[in-house]
């Protein structure tokens, strides 16, 4: 009698009898990889198609639990088990942010180009940290960053390197700025060889009051403290007070200590408001403060047709942050920071004689880790240079453009909308609001209502909004980055918000009958 069971079993351990080696991505195997990659491919589609929310509504308790019989000492049979597995965990319930009504963070919709890129990327898996790693990939990231620089205007002497994102960028920016300050008012000392020198107590850093905590974050790392970070007051549109500013420093100076550096936001996370550019660079020009510009967010205007003015001034910047994975429709992660003068730029160079040496310096070889904190750095750049290439400037700055209509469209719609209280008029593709019942309630319980309409919303899937609190008071928030998001998609997500406030309103006052 045959055992049919036996044969099969047998057949497929052989199967999978491989060797470590035959798993290697090279001219053996890309057929196989071929095969997976139209797999995956497939997989991905048929999500993106099906997608009709933006979200499963699925709960952390419910998800942990498939988690729990995941083996990982164990490998799965086949790639069509491991693909099937990620679809169960992984993809059948991301939140997808190609989506209409995903309205929440800072995360965009992807233009094909840059998949493309991020293919190809990843398959060849160059490191652009030197040249004998990357070759033409060195020279790519070059020119987009000489293509940015364009955009910006810092001028011949500026220079720039990709990064893995805003606080990275943010990071180096203040790098900056504390050891050329250092250089400049303490000849002789270097902080990269002896440390902060004994005054560095008193430099100071200032930001408007919504500026990314990523400054904070930086001071603390350089060495100076979340103290060294001084809050300068806003105006109603939530944009820096240059008055503000300039008594700041003043006051700073009066008290002994030294302005080391301003931070500009064009584009706050919360309200995309846009400090005034032109004052805060004069007020730096007469105290001799660095000038950075995080545009992690704001840098969209850099390719748009009729908004770019919004951001004038950003050419007088000492240093500017931007996240291509933001405002140019990239992956994670694309960033990019920009210095004026490229001299500066030494403070972050270290020479390895098994990678960068000196000689190599001196013999023109174009090595992008003397101007990285990066050592092992990805080629995100081939993303934008495809981009560039395919989809070109014009077509970016249009989509960035249909972003800033849509959402003056929403403005007005919130704003004309008898729950709705709207904070701000929007710079960019951000709108802070909240629900407002007819009913005389305390501020605390809208607060609550508007913490639970985020919450209720997001366990439906039916869209994905964003919270914030604004003087300790909660808010909801839209942040339009998809260009394929309509008028009526807002208008379902704000038909959604009233409907579940309204609900929760009632639910409130039926509890508060029976008390």
């Amino acid at each position: 009698m045959f055992d049919i069971d036996h044969a099969i079993a047998s057949y497929e351990s052989r199967k999978n009898n491989r060797t470590a080696a035959s798993f290697i991505f090279n001219q053996h195997s890309t057929q196989e990889w071929q095969q997976q990659i139209t797999q995956a491919a497939e997989l991905v589609s048929e999500h993106i198609n099906g997608a009709e929310k933006p979200f499963s509504g699925i709960l952390p308790s419910e998800l942990v639990e498939e988690f729990t019989q995941v083996d990982l000492h164990q490998p799965l049979e086949s790639t069509e088990a491991a693909l099937a597995e990620l679809n169960t965990l992984y993809l059948r319930d991301a939140v997808y942010f190609h989506h209409p009504k995903y309205l929440a963070h800072l995360n965009c919709p992807l233009v094909l180009p840059a998949l493309l890129g991020e293919a190809i990327l990843s398959s060849i898996n160059s490191s652009v940290d030197t040249w004998d790693q990357s070759a033409g990939g060195t020279l790519i990231e070059q020119k987009v960053i000489d293509w940015t620089l364009d955009q910006i205007g810092l001028g011949p002497q500026a220079d720039g390197i990709f990064t893995s994102g805003g606080t990275q960028s943010n990071l180096m920016a203040m790098l900056l700025a504390r050891d050329s300050h250092c250089k400049r008012t303490h000849p002789g000392h270097s902080i990269k060889y002896q440390g902060l020198p004994p005054d560095a107590g008193r430099w100071r850093i200032f930001s408007s009051g919504v500026s990314h905590f990523s400054i904070q974050k930086s001071a603390a790392l350089l060495g100076l403290g979340y103290n060294a970070v001084v809050p300068v007051a806003s105006d109603d549109r939530f944009r820096m007070d240059p008055r503000a500013l300039d008594t700041a420093i003043e006051q700073c100076l009066a008290e002994g200590n030294i302005p080391l550096a301003v931070v500009a936001t064009a584009g706050t996370t919360d309200f995309g408001s846009i400090d005034p550019l032109n004052p805060i660079a004069e007020i730096c020009r007469r105290h001799q403060v660095w000038m950075h510009v995080d545009a992690a967010y704001g840098c969209g205007l850099l390719v748009s047709k009729r908004f770019a003015d919004r951001i004038d001034g950003i050419c007088h910047a000492d240093s500017v942050t931007v996240d291509y994975h933001k405002s140019f429709f990239q992956p994670v992660s694309c960033g990019a920071f920009f210095v004026r003068d490229h001299q500066h730029l030494e403070h972050v160079t270290c020479h390895a004689d098994y990678l960068n040496p000196l000689s190599a310096k001196l013999e023109g070889t174009p090595n992008l880790v003397n101007k990285s904190i990066q050592t092992t750095k990805r080629f995100d750049a081939l993303k934008m240079w495809l981009t560039l290439r395919i989809m070109g400037e014009q077509k970016l700055g249009e989509a960035f453009d249909t972003l800033l209509d849509r959402t003056a469209e929403a403005h007005l719609t919130l704003a004309a909308h008898p729950h709705i209280d709207v904070l701000h008029q929007p710079q960019l593709s951000t709108q802070v609001f909240r629900f407002v019942p007819r009913q005389s309630l305390a501020p605390e319980v809208i607060d609550e209502i508007n913490a639970n309409i985020r919450k209720a919303i997001f366990r439906s899937g039916n869209a994905v909004v964003a919270g914030t609190k604004v003087d300790n008071r909660q808010y909801l928030k839209f942040t339009l980055l998809n260009p394929a998001t309509t008028l009526a998609d807002v208008e379902e997500v704000i038909d959604l918000i009233v409907h579940y406030g309204k609900e929760l309103t009632a639910q409130h006052l039926s509890l508060m009958a029976t008390e």
